[in-house]
Formats: C-alpha cells, sequence, structure tokens
C-alpha cells in the first residue's frame, strides 16, 4: 500500500460545507479536486445540485462537472471509468486526487468495486412505483427486456418485487442485473486512500442548515431553473437526473400537482431523508476519519490529518 499514490475522499451530507473545505484544502495543499456527484455531473442543474459557483470553480476548478445533458443517464459505472481517468491524469502532474462529494455508492463503487450488487435506493423504487401506478409493472418489464434479457426471461411481468430490483441495479450501476450478479472481479484499488467525512454532529443543525439553503435556492431562481429543465425535448420525470432532490417537487409545481407551501415543504423533508441516509452510509464506510462541522469548519484539524496520516 504504501508504494501507490496518495488520494483524498471527502465525503459528508448534504449541507455540510464540504465545498467550502474543499476550497480551503485546494489553497493549502498540492491536490486537485473531482466531484463524486451523480447530479452535478448534468449540465443546466447548478442551482438545486448546489454546483461550485463560477468563482469558485476558477478558484479551484473540479473535474466530472457539467459532463453529461440532463435528458442522458450516468451511472456508477461511468464514474469510476471517468473518476480513474481523471485520478491518473491528476497524479502524472504530480498532484494528489482530491474527491469531494456525497454520493456514497460513487465512493464505494471506485474503491471496492461494483461486483457486490448495490444496496436499496428509496428514491429510485418510488419513482418505479410511481412509474408501474401509471403504466402497469407489464410496461416496466418490457424495459427491462430491453435492458436484460436474462433476467427478464427469469422474472413473471407480474412479479412487481423483482422487477423495481433488477430496474434499480441497471440505473445505480449501469449495467446489467445478469451480468452484474454474475461478475467475480478482483477489485483493486489503485491508490493509497485517505478518507475524511464532514458534517454536523447536531442533527437539529444540520435540518435547520438544510431548510435555510433550499430556501436560498428558491431565491436565487431555482425555480426557474427547473421551468428551464422543463422545455427540454424527451426530458421528464423518469430521467435519472430528476432524481435530484427539490428537482421533482419543484416540476410537480410547475405543472399544479402542489402548492408552492407543499413543495417547499416536501422537498426541505426529503432533503433531510436523503441527508440521513448519507450518514447512514457514512457510519458504516471503512476508515472514515468524521470531522464535526457543527460551529466552524475544522480547516486546520482536517489539514493536520491529512498531513499526518497521507504524508502531505
Amino acid at each position: 500500500m504504501s508504494d501507490l499514490p496518495p488520494a483524498i475522499f471527502l465525503m459528508g451530507p448534504t449541507a455540510a460545507g464540504k465545498t467550502a473545505l474543499a476550497l480551503a484544502l485546494h489553497d493549502a495543499l498540492p491536490v486537485e479536486i473531482i466531484s463524486v456527484d451523480s447530479s452535478q455531473v448534468y449540465r443546466g442543474m447548478d442551482i438545486g445540485t448546489a454546483k461550485p459557483t463560477r468563482d469558485e470553480l476558477a478558484r479551484a476548478p473540479h473535474r466530472l462537472i457539467d459532463i453529461r445533458d440532463p435528458r442522458q443517464t450516468y451511472s456508477a459505472a461511468n464514474f469510476c471509468t471517468d473518476a480513474l481517468g481523471e485520478m491518473q491524469d491528476i497524479t502524472r502532474a504530480g498532484k494528489i486526487p482530491l474527491l469531494i462529494g456525497g454520493s456514497m455508492f460513487y465512493f464505494r463503487a471506485l474503491e471496492f468495486g461494483l461486483s457486490d450488487l448495490p444496496s436499496a435506493d428509496p428514491d429510485i423504487r418510488t419513482r418505479l412505483g410511481e412509474e408501474a401506478a401509471t403504466h402497469g409493472w407489464s410496461t416496466l418489464h418490457r424495459r427491462l427486456q430491453e435492458i436484460d434479457p436474462v433476467s427478464a426471461a427469469r422474472i413473471h411481468p407480474n412479479d412487481a418485487q423483482r422487477i423495481q430490483r433488477a430496474l434499480e441495479i441497471h440505473e445505480l450501476t449501469g449495467q446489467s442485473p445478469s451480468a452484474l450478479g454474475a461478475e467475480k472481479r478482483n477489485h483493486s484499488f489503485p491508490y493509497r486512500v485517505t478518507k475524511i467525512a464532514l458534517w454536523p454532529l447536531d442533527r437539529t443543525l444540520l435540518h435547520r442548515r438544510i431548510a435555510s439553503r433550499f430556501l436560498a435556492m428558491l431565491e436565487q431562481g431555482f425555480v426557474d431553473e427547473v421551468e428551464q429543465l422543463t422545455r427540454l425535448d424527451g426530458l421528464s420525470l423518469t430521467m435519472p437526473s430528476m432524481r435530484a432532490v427539490g428537482y421533482r417537487q419543484i416540476w410537480e409545481y410547475l405543472i399544479k400537482v402542489v402548492n408552492y407551501s407543499e413543495m417547499t415543504e416536501q422537498a426541505i423533508a426529503a432533503t433531510r431523508q436523503f441527508a440521513k441516509r448519507q450518514i447512514t452510509w457514512l457510519r458504516s464506510y471503512p476508515g472514515v476519519r468524521a470531522f464535526d462541522s457543527a460551529d466552524t469548519l475544522p480547516e486546520k484539524e482536517c489539514r493536520e490529518y491529512l498531513r499526518q496520516t497521507a504524508h502531505l
């Protein structure tokens, strides 16, 4: 392990202060930043994904931002390929990759591989259930036939649970469930990684930050951003890009499914649930050093820890 090049993972739930810490580390250490965010890959989704501002990107460029049209798909398998390429480029330039984000499954897939089937994703399951309620499970079974004929042949068109799980696996990994389940991959991550996590240990404080940040996004034009997206031919609420928290709720507000107050409450509640799932992932992630971002950004503590463990 000591012969491998170093890399840093900076993880944490939404609204924890990850971007501010990444910028500070970029100023102080020989690192280059790679975004680990399944929503920030999409162009035109800036406010609602808390994408770094133009000034922040000028100060510290982030790789793997704005690399997909929101009508396209982007999977963990795509991310692993892209991230490893960017990491190699950074290492060849004599710098250290700093991977920052809240897409915990992407981190795990990159470090440990995709041979294990992913855990359930409540957001995907809810959306697939809503699609089935509208179009029927037979329609979703036909979709499964297109992406994975082997699994579709084994699963009855009325077996809602297995159809849902197979489509969920495909969305999370970008691979067919049959191929992924049969894979016996000896995954080797070619970096010596130091993992740090940032979140306010006071859950009440995190909830307040989530609420205030969403209200700030609304003031910045989040509704207008989603309205522009609704005008894209072919984009719908069934697309993976629209799984991003807040986008579905605002879209439903724009088509008058909910009113403004309901949209705001539902989006804040969904963001809280999302942060809870992120923290659950973090608590089970091996080798992570957690820092509390309750009152002030623990920049000095993080730098000292990285110097000691990553020998920066």
